[in-house]
């Protein structure tokens, strides 16, 4: 069985919180950017290798709702997972939630520990001039990726 959403842990840093001492609310959007490219990396897609074909992968809307603050040292685990896939679109939903040092569960399937913040990502494939481009035609081996890992997700979720 596959793991529906991928898991990045990382520890808050100081330079991360605001004068409040919580993390200011701009850096869960770089966390959801860490959560997508570790991702898709360890699906075998480094946005390295598809800038290469010349594709790039740009944000055009992104949601985030604040659940609860992150502090200083907190540890944290991003969890990512694919939600929609078309030719020309991908979008991505995200869970920023804190754990204690003892938990880790790096076979989880479902998100698991304190839910801090939630939000979507939705992304258009375009080319280098910055033109709308169909990934199924012009990468189509990692289309058929993203479809076998949305098509898993699916499965696990029915």
């Amino acid at each position: 069985m596959k793991q529906t959403w991928h898991q990045e842990k990382m520890r808050v840093h100081y330079k991360d919180t605001d004068q409040m001492g919580v993390v200011h609310h701009a850096n869960y959007v770089t966390w959801f950017e860490i959560g997508r490219t570790e991702a898709m990396r360890q699906a075998g897609m480094a946005y390295s290798k598809v800038e290469e074909l010349g594709l790039m992968l740009p944000v055009v809307d992104v949601e985030a709702s604040y659940h609860k603050p992150a502090r200083y040292d907190d540890q944290v685990i991003i969890f990512t997972s694919i939600t929609e896939l078309s030719p020309v679109r991908l979008r991505f939903a995200y869970e920023v939630r804190k754990i204690s040092d003892e938990k880790q569960d790096n076979t989880a399937i479902e998100p698991y520990g304190e839910l801090l913040t939630s939000g979507t990502t939705l992304h258009m494939w375009v080319n280098q001039k910055w033109r709308p481009a169909r990934i199924d035609k012009k990468a189509p081996k990692i289309y058929a990726l993203l479809q076998e890992l949305t098509a898993s997700q699916d499965a696990e979720n029915d």
